[in-house]
């Protein structure tokens, strides 16, 4: 996620470069034949064109609205993870205790059973994060040429896209755990499952108090809901007749601007002919700049929000979930009695743009 105070303009202008290109071949081809073959009839009236233009900007302030909040509930929906992952770090350490065992465990036996389950909760965070950057049809980064430039000149992408969730989980599991796991199309439900299981056999020994093992279980049941809530954000995408309609309506009201702007500048251009006769000739060729500043804003803004609209594939502006997981295993880990030194680094959250 990009952390610094503002994006400045040489990355703007790169990540938009192509369509800047575009509209300035546009405007300077539409110019050259309104300017030498004289098409003084090819315009429309502002009118209307002031309504395509309007509407545009309503259509693109919901698309961005909607990206954002698709975005803030992705940043809720992983702060609970946060929360929750600590909870469960810190029930598990002092419930799982030989109070009311049948057969007491010794003090290293206590310790592996509480390591087991904060590893495999580890692991839980590990495949839903992989799972949150699987590549989907919709998703703009993997799948646009300036997204992928914007990735490879920041220096950092997703760890997800170099590693592959059997080889990042592998620590954390046994390889019973791990085959179990492996076999499963959806990973992290099924880490869920061996959680509630291991728990229900440490309550059957007495290892773990009915009370404590129904608190818990609700620890788990919340992680589900918030799992099943990135899931739906990930799988669900922004509904594509909205999107592919804005695009759309952005295309229609760029492409008749010049037929509005350009005659527009030629009239100035008459007027002032009768004082200043060569600037008055050449005024038309100012419609250019200022074709090509409209039309990038509204197209940024559109794609701005095209890009926002999945939170989790990757991009520099998305929920910074493998950094958040990082967080909390360090956290998990360091409360187990580990040093830091044992424990992997944490993710970079911050994108340095030097492009």
């Amino acid at each position: 996620m990009y952390t610094k105070k503002v994006y400045n303009i040489k990355t703007m202008l790169k990540w938009t470069r192509y369509e800047t290109f575009l509209f300035i071949t546009i405007i300077t081809l539409f110019v050259g034949l309104y300017y030498f073959l004289d098409l003084e009839w090819l315009k429309i009236p502002w009118t209307p064109l002031a309504l395509i233009g309007t509407a545009v900007s309503f259509v693109i302030g919901f698309q961005n609205n909607s990206a954002y909040g698709r975005i803030w509930e992705a940043r809720q929906i992983w702060g609970g993870i946060v929360n929750n992952s600590k909870t469960f770090g810190m029930f598990v350490q002092d419930m799982i205790s030989n109070e009311h065992a049948t057969e007491k465990l010794s003090k290293e036996e206590l310790q592996k059973e509480i390591k087991t389950l904060t590893y495999r909760h580890i692991a839980w965070m590990t495949a839903l994060r992989h799972a949150m950057r699987a590549s989907k049809p919709w998703e703009t980064v993997i799948h646009e040429k300036a997204n992928k430039e914007l990735i490879k000149k920041i220096g950092f992408a997703p760890p997800e896209w170099s590693s592959n969730v059997l080889d990042d989980m592998k620590p954390y599991l046994s390889k019973q755990d791990l085959d179990y796991t492996m076999s499963k199309k959806n990973k992290q439900t099924a880490l869920l499952y061996l959680q509630s299981h291991h728990l229900k056999e440490l309550k059957e020994k007495g290892i773990l108090w009915e009370f404590s093992f129904l608190e818990l279980e609700g620890v788990l049941k919340e992680m589900f809901t918030l799992q099943g809530k990135s899931e739906r954000i990930k799988n669900f995408p922004y509904p594509r007749q909205f999107a592919t309609l804005n695009h759309y309506f952005m295309w229609i009201f760029v492409l008749l601007l010049p037929l509005g702007l350009v005659p527009q500048f030629g009239e100035i251009g008459q007027e002032m002919s009768l004082t200043h006769p060569t600037v008055g000739s050449l005024f038309i060729w100012f419609s250019i700049p200022f074709y090509v500043i409209v039309a990038w804003i509204f197209h940024t803004m559109e794609k701005i929000g095209r890009t926002g609209e999945n939170p989790f594939e990757g991009s520099a502006n998305d929920v910074p979930i493998s950094t958040i997981s990082r967080g909390i295993e360090i956290d998990l880990r360091q409360n187990l009695g580990e040093s830091l030194d044992d424990i992997p680094k944490e993710f970079p959250m911050i994108f340095d743009t030097q492009m």
